[in-house]
């Protein structure tokens, strides 16, 4: 199974349950700042428990970063 993440593939044996659970594995040390799309759509932070991931899904992580 695969998921296209930030335009690049990556495969898993296993999909994460949902997005939630994809941003604990590509980002386990940020918890604020971060906006995702899936298939093109926002999807609010309120709903990253319920979003379920499928094969072929677009995933965009977008994070936040200091500087000027």
């Amino acid at each position: 199974m695969e998921l296209t993440i930030n335009h690049t593939t990556k495969k898993f044996e296993k999909l994460p349950e949902n997005l939630e659970a994809l941003l604990a594995m590509e980002l386990p040390e940020k918890k604020k700042g971060i906006a995702v799309a899936l298939n093109n759509r926002i999807i609010p932070q309120s709903f990253w428990a319920e979003t379920f991931l499928n094969d072929k899904d677009s995933v965009l992580i977008i994070t936040a970063t200091q500087g000027g």
